[in-house]
């Protein structure tokens, strides 16, 4: 058991900066809010004062486990980010660059079903509601040509 800082933490394969308390270096993770962090930590027993350097071993693999399969250690299911999978009806929690690729997925089933939040990420307009008629715009400003004078 070593009680050296480390600087650089690697949890769950993300470097995390140690000299952040935990709930701020573990949303540091993609797919980790810090609602999550929080349980986690009291799942895992550590104080959410302490330095990321300051973790052991074990306390890092025991993040790991709990970040892995959160429904596992009692982490209620609202704080997961997949809730009711369509394929298994399970309720998942995904993190890094398996969250990534589901949202590709999801997007891309979307676009196939031509539903209307599938249309509006095709044709790269907003899908949230937003209004479209001044903003979100992209591409060449068009604004109006003046004409030049004749001397």
């Amino acid at each position: 058991m070593s009680r050296e800082f480390r600087y650089i933490l690697r949890i769950t394969g993300t470097d995390v900066d140690g000299a952040l308390k935990m709930q701020y270096a573990l949303k540091r993770i993609k797919g980790v809010n810090l609602s999550l962090a929080n349980a986690i930590l009291k799942k895992a027993e550590i104080d959410l004062d302490k330095r990321a350097g300051f973790l052991t071993e074990a306390e890092v693999e025991r993040i790991e486990q709990i970040i892995e399969d959160p429904p596992k250690f009692g982490i209620p299911s609202w704080l997961l980010n997949r809730r009711k999978d369509l394929e298994t009806g399970k309720d998942l929690h995904f993190i890094r660059a398996d969250l990534d690729l589901r949202t590709k997925m999801d997007i891309k089933q979307m676009k196939e079903l031509k539903s209307w939040r599938g249309y509006r990420h095709a044709y790269g307009l907003k899908v949230r509601g937003q209004r479209t008629r001044t903003t979100g715009r992209k591409g060449k400003a068009v604004g109006v040509k003046v004409k030049k004078r004749k001397m």
